[in-house]
């Protein structure tokens, strides 16, 4: 008893030690994170920063508490002061990209490198507790200032609510880093990321990959603008399962159109994955040196607010609670209302293409051959206002099977497959490949966009996918059978021993070039296509041999290359066919690894896609129209292509929302919100970037209505994305019941998948996809339809989406007139709802579905 009285009153003693040891320092802490500072000589320092796991708590390593103050009393350069060279020698990005070298210049000046101007580093000299979960902390500099108060946030209790406030006592440029709590050793590295620049399970040591590419992560302090930031929260994940990200408070960013004007290139905020020691720790500076509000006079006082936030969790957790918790992406989805249908688009998309005059349809001669194509009037090398150019040939032929349009089926199918006949090589070293993308009417030849090469990914977008998704629809064309193989065979001859391919050819020495990167791009997928179509065993084995090569050296890597040759091949949505390439390997081989791998690059392409700014509803304007701020928000769009070279620097995103379906088709496979959240983002409301005579959007987000523009094909992609999208929505909201054979993806721009040339199912009754403009009448612009006729001719099927985040009630009506050799109607049934229905007023809930069968005479 004796021994037990003596342990206790030593517990008590080490509790009552413990206690005045944190008395004597400063702490916030609650049911998931604890902080607490001592102070010694060099000032207010971390001593423990703990996370509750699993019901424990689990103390970081690394912590510090160290802030940074950059000073310069005059403005930072703005050109390059490192030089960088490839892996293979010479000047990146070399002398074929001028615009990329104009921006290379800029992208590693000093303010970029993080070198720019004085770093002052500082512990806190004095502190207090303000109050339970609050302390604030000071620091005076010469030149500045210093107060910061940390306080705990009652709503998400793994985050720390930071604000900064910096006092001038000397006139000139200032930054201030967010301080670091913790750094993570290079060997305890998981993943980190600066959305829409970079993701990475390592230190890229070829700094040109990861500063240029995104394949990896940067070994230098670089400090990222928000122009292509896609989520303001630079991420860092540890092998014990900690992550720690930094995320602004809404409302610091740049707005891309400030009121009347396009601000898309300001710079407020500056995001890093390192602090200015390049200790890898997740870093903001603000305001950013030398940029808008970083000069300050003595006297001036600016403040910015963040958070950290400190998880038991992945990478993906935390960017979830960046997107939806602090921006509230999934709450602005609620101010998205359209103002036309995507049904009515497609609909009046056809008018578009049938019409030479708005699509700028040609026929010309190729060696006694008539050849069809669109005008294209963007950059093509070698080009004089004669360039033609197809898109996506899944979306022609569908259109034509489903509206049996007579001249589609006479005036376009036909000179469109004379294209693809003569677009293939038929002898030598590139037997099986496309001479070009582009046909030049003046000099008679096919060409690349961006120089003479030849690309294996080339081979499987523009033999292996145009041709695939023709022969769904025309399986006995032996012509086009035997062309499939000779692209199979191509593809298969310049398979390197590990699965991979080069990333071009010069077309004229049948050199390897670019050398300096790899082709981690889904090039595999044209063997798929082939085995799917042919069905030679050896070319399953060849595609999964190649997709087994991505799934080690890009999708666990996070390396991801595009396929825009005029940008040197940055990251584009390329990462998102990837992820549609394996799902449909998956759905072939039932190997899990591809399902998994399926999933890992649809959450990279998370990181393609704008979360910021925060939609609202204040009014703009744009070029003399008031618009509300949410009808033109970038929040929801995805890039071209990202990362610190890519075209949203430029243009902003783009309206192309190639990856919808397969996002929508994501939410379903995982259960994650996230996908059928950006999917529905960027597909509807968009009516501001619509041209409403033609019903085309604009590509780029900066054009806003200015329609096709220079790219007429590109109604094509439109009318492909919103088919699989709208299929993809039926198919989750009905859980299965509407479901449709899928073709292959589109060339280039994205995932989307062709439809039609096969019957589905709708509720267990087959039937074909038709489209029968004024056959189904509905008068509200947030409803969509899917019309389907039976094999027998006896029944129809309409399935109708609501898609906005509000019931909504509208008025439906039936024209039989409009369908096929039909007299009236005898039954209309619900087989969503098991009953039946009459014309007139109906309702449907938020983003819900009805579907009808009708029974006619």
């Amino acid at each position: 008893m004796e021994r037990f009285q003596r342990l206790v009153l030593l517990v008590i003693l080490l509790a009552g030690f413990r206690h005045l040891q944190a008395q004597s320092g400063l702490s916030i802490g609650n049911s998931k994170l604890r902080i607490h500072w001592e102070k010694n000589g060099s000032g207010w320092q971390i001593a423990d920063l703990s996370v509750r796991q699993n019901g424990q708590w689990k103390q970081l390593e690394n912590v510090s508490g160290e802030g940074t103050l950059i000073y310069s009393e005059q403005a930072p350069g703005p050109d390059a002061v490192r030089t960088f060279e490839k892996n293979t020698g010479g000047a990146f990005p070399g002398k074929n990209y001028p615009w990329q070298n104009r921006d290379w210049n800029t992208l590693t000046n000093g303010v970029a490198l993080n070198t720019a101007g004085n770093a002052i580093h500082y512990f806190f000299q004095s502190g207090k507790q303000v109050s339970k979960n609050r302390v604030q902390f000071q620091y005076e500099a010469e030149q500045a200032t210093i107060i910061s108060t940390f306080e705990l946030d009652d709503r998400y209790p793994n985050d720390i609510v930071v604000n900064q406030q910096l006092r001038i006592k000397r006139d000139g440029y200032f930054s201030l880093a967010t301080p670091t709590l913790v750094s993570v050793k290079e060997e305890e590295l998981t993943w980190a990321t600066v959305p829409g620049y970079f993701q990475g399970n390592a230190i890229q040591k070829d700094f040109i990959k990861a500063y240029a590419y995104g394949m990896g992560i940067p070994g230098l302090p670089v400090v990222y603008r928000e122009r292509c930031a896609s989520t303001l929260c630079p991420i860092i994940s540890t092998k014990k399962g900690f992550t720690v990200s930094v995320i602004p408070e809404p409302g610091m960013d740049r707005d891309p159109w400030a009121i009347d004007t396009f601000t898309h290139k300001d710079w407020f905020i500056g995001l890093s994955h390192m602090n200015r020691k390049a200790e890898l720790a997740p870093t903001l500076y603000y305001p950013v040196l030398g940029e808008t509000k970083s000069y300050l006079k003595k006297e001036e006082t600016i403040s910015y607010s963040f958070r950290y936030s400190i998880i038991d969790g992945d990478w993906f957790k935390a960017i979830k609670h960046a997107v939806n918790d602090v921006y509230r992406f999934n709450e602005s989805l609620a101010l998205r209302q359209s103002k036309q249908s995507l049904t009515s688009r497609v609909l009046n998309m056809r008018h578009y293409v049938i019409d030479s005059a708005t699509s700028l349809w040609r026929v010309e001669d190729f060696n006694g051959m008539q050849i069809g194509a669109q005008a294209y009037l963007g950059g093509v090398v070698g080009a004089n206002r004669d360039a033609m150019k197809n898109a996506d040939y899944g979306a022609m032929w569908y259109l034509a099977k489903a509206t049996d349009d007579p001249f589609l089926k006479s005036k376009v199918i036909p000179y469109a497959l004379n294209f693809k006949l003569a677009q293939q090589n038929d002898t030598g070293f590139f037997k099986g490949a496309v001479a070009g993308q582009y046909y030049l009417s003046k000099s008679k030849k096919f060409v690349e966009e961006w120089g003479k090469i030849v690309e294996p990914i080339g081979v499987t977008y523009y033999t292996m996918l145009d041709i695939g998704n023709i022969l769904l629809f025309e399986p006995g064309n032996a012509q086009l059978n035997a062309r499939l193989r000779m692209g199979a065979e191509f593809l298969m001859s310049k398979q390197k021993a590990d699965g991979s391919w080069a990333v071009a050819y010069d077309d004229t020495t049948q050199q390897e070039i670019f050398k300096d990167i790899p082709d981690v791009r889904p090039t595999f997928y044209g063997l798929l296509v082939a085995y799917k179509i042919l069905k030679e065993p050896r070319y399953l084995e060849a595609a999964r041999k190649g997709a087994d090569w991505i799934l080690a050296n890009s999708i666990a890597t996070g390396s991801y290359l595009g396929v825009c040759g005029d940008a040197r091949y940055v990251a584009d949505f390329a990462t998102a066919q990837t992820g549609q390439a394996m799902l449909d390997l998956f759905e072939v081989t039932q190997e899990p690894a591809y399902r998994d791998g399926a999933i890992i690059a649809a959450k990279t392409y998370v990181n393609s896609i704008y979360t910021h700014p925060v939609a609202g509803t204040d009014t703009k304007k744009v070029r003399g129209i008031s618009r509300e701020d949410w009808e033109i928000s970038q929040s929801g769009l995805s890039f071209e292509h990202g990362g610190i070279l890519g075209s949203a620097n430029i243009h902003g995103p783009i309206q192309l929302c190639s990856h919808a379906g397969f996002f929508t088709r994501m939410s379903q496979i995982t259960g994650e919100s996230i996908f059928s959240d950006m999917a529905r983002a960027g597909a509807i409301g968009r009516d501001a970037f619509v041209d409403s005579k033609t019903s085309v959007a604009s590509y780029y987000w900066n054009a806003m209505n200015r329609g096709a523009g220079p790219y007429p094909h590109h109604a094509w992609w439109q009318i492909g994305w919103i088919t699989d999208y709208l299929m993809a929505e039926a198919e989750l909201r009905t859980r299965g019941n509407v479901i449709f054979p899928r073709g292959f993806v589109t060339p280039k721009v994205g995932p989307h998948q062709t439809y039609g040339f096969a019957p589905g199912k709708i509720y267990n009754n087959n039937c074909n996809l038709i489209i029968r403009e004024g056959a189904v009448d509905v008068d509200h612009p947030a409803i969509d339809y899917i019309l389907a006729q039976s094999e027998n001719n006896e029944r129809y099927y309409v399935v109708i989406l609501n898609n906005r985040a509000q019931s909504t009630t509208f008025n439906l009506r039936f024209n039989p007139g409009k369908l096929d050799k039909v007299k009236g109607i005898r039954r209309i049934k619900s087989l969503s709802g098991n009953q039946d229905i009459k014309e007139g007023k109906m309702t449907i809930p938020s983003f819900g579905v009805n579907v009808m069968e009708i029974s006619v005479n």
